[in-house]
């Protein structure tokens, strides 16, 4: 059995009502203060309250903010979580969200990722959202997040680019991207509007599963939108335990695209592998091989959700100078990881630590936290791991607890 968090967004979704519903089912709101925080961001306002609709009774989350704030780029965003303080998987996690994000943005506009401008959800009170939603599922320790089909509203909706059709072309994208299924509105003619904002759409698609297995509820809660409408605008949050939550996370749901080039400056992968992550690819790695005649080529390798595959193959075809790309349906099992801190004498150091069949197997120093001591301090980097790694020792061989918020 492992804890599984199951949204039912019946009245849809957006970065507000998903902090509510965490706040809701016990994620305390100095989680996602705190997180905001490690942002270095200033002027950031998170306020909670009950709310209720008839005898629907849930939590209302705000976020304000004080002064004007820029419009940022995917690069900005990605800068700004990446020299955070946040734990690496709630960094991660939110990185993914963003990157999920960006590839919906520039399909939208008919732009290079790294040309998309981020308006309402390159706010800061986005970044709120989306990095307090990751940290609050991180502190409920799920295994698995999954979401029931998403109300998307009806109508038009006023945005810095002009009324659009709802959903938004942004939002649509990303609902293509994550496979996401949409459920009928019935109410669609009581009160047309936007149901699903694009960063509610960024966070169920980068980080829940579509189909929902069988579960013991252990707690619900509900986090309200800030309209009124003619029944409980709220979405609803189950946690729970499942069988089907398997520690170890297998997916069949994934490709292997690879390529073979061999007349491309070397000097361009750096920019190639950053595309295709942001992309959506899970994992990319480069391995040198000699074509006929004996030239020298590297075959380019990514791991892809099936849904992100198209952007992906764009990125790839777009950004190298390959002709083609091959694709095979693969299997991966992941085993569970989580992170801790250790405390060495040149500062904290942050452990990955991965288990099987219940207990801690593995304790790896990351490597940012010691290069980071090594520059501040001037100690050789060798010296910090080996005393982190050995800090980490103490864990091998523990019971794991139940849950990770999941990493790819």
């Amino acid at each position: 059995m492992a804890r599984i968090a199951v949204f039912d967004p019946f009245s849809g979704a957006s970065g507000d009502m998903i902090l509510g519903a965490l706040v809701d089912t016990g994620v305390r709101l100095a989680t996602i203060e705190q997180a905001v925080a490690s942002l270095g961001v200033e002027d950031v306002t998170i306020t909670a309250a009950p709310a209720a609709s008839g005898a629907v009774r849930g939590t209302r989350v705000q976020v304000a903010t004080s002064g004007a704030q820029p419009h940022r780029n995917w690069q900005s965003i990605r800068e700004l979580l990446q020299e955070s303080a946040l734990e690496p998987a709630v960094r991660d996690a939110s990185i993914a969200v963003f990157a999920a994000l960006a590839a919906a943005e520039a399909k939208a506009h008919g732009e290079p990722i790294d040309a998309v401008h981020f308006h309402e959800v390159g706010a800061i009170d986005a970044i709120a959202d989306v990095v307090g939603a990751c940290a609050g599922l991180h502190e409920l320790g799920v295994a698995q997040v999954v979401s029931h089909p998403v109300a998307v509203g009806s109508g038009w909706v006023r945005s810095d680019h002009g009324l659009l059709p709802v959903p938004a072309p942004a939002t649509a994208n990303l609902l293509a991207q994550a496979g996401a299924p949409i459920r009928p509105d019935p109410m669609a003619d009581a009160s047309p509007g936007e149901l699903l904002t694009p960063t509610g759409a960024a966070i169920l698609g980068a980080l829940a599963e579509w189909s929902v297995p069988a579960f013991t509820v252990e707690r619900h809660g509900y986090g309200f939108g800030s309209r009124e409408l003619p029944w409980p605008n709220a979405l609803r949050l189950w946690i729970g335990e499942s069988e089907h939550a398997d520690e170890r996370q297998s997916s069949a749901a994934e490709l292997l695209l690879e390529t073979n080039i061999d007349d491309m400056n070397p000097q361009f992968y750096e920019s190639l592998l950053e595309r295709l992550f942001a992309a959506g690819a899970l994992d990319v790695w480069l391995t040198p091989a000699t074509m006929k005649k004996g030239r020298p080529a590297t075959i380019v390798s990514a791991i892809v959700p099936t849904n992100r595959r198209a952007d992906v193959e764009r990125a790839l075809i777009v950004e190298s100078t390959t002709l083609g790309v091959r694709t095979t349906a693969i299997g991966r099992t992941r085993a569970p990881r989580r992170f801790e801190t250790v405390t060495t004498r040149w500062g904290d150091v942050q452990l990955k630590l991965r288990s099987w069949d219940g207990r801690v197997i593995g304790a790896m120093p990351e490597y940012e936290d010691c290069h980071r001591l090594s520059r501040e301090s001037g100690a050789p980097i060798r010296e910090i791991w080996a005393e982190a790694n050995r800090l980490g020792e103490v864990y091998l061989g523990q019971r794991w607890p139940e849950g990770a918020l999941p990493q790819q």
